[in-house]
């Protein structure tokens, strides 16, 4: 399955030295799920401090999961909805 999440920097309630400290090991974290296939894609967002990232797993738990293993994640610095993906209904051919 697939799924998007959107994520947002909890900037009112952590100043930026806070998420500065942890970018490296952040930047580690995601590009260990990269290379392992379950982050397919992700893109900084420009409105506001945080991340849209695409996945592949087999459902939201496994997601979730990920997404916990990220060191902003952990402290409670990001606020974070998952949205589960299908195909196109025009792209689909008729059954």
């Amino acid at each position: 399955m697939q799924f998007m999440s959107i994520s947002r920097r909890r900037t009112e309630a952590f100043p930026p030295e806070a998420f500065e400290a942890l970018l490296d090991a952040e930047g580690l974290r995601v590009r260990q799920l990269y290379a392992e296939g379950s982050l397919r894609a992700l893109w900084g967002r420009t409105d506001i401090p945080g991340a849209v990232m695409e996945w592949e797993a087999p459902d939201q738990a496994a997601v979730q999961a990920a997404l916990d293993s990220l060191p902003i994640a952990q402290r409670g610095m990001l606020e974070v909805q998952i949205i589960p993906l299908r195909p196109y209904r025009a792209f689909c051919p008729p059954e």
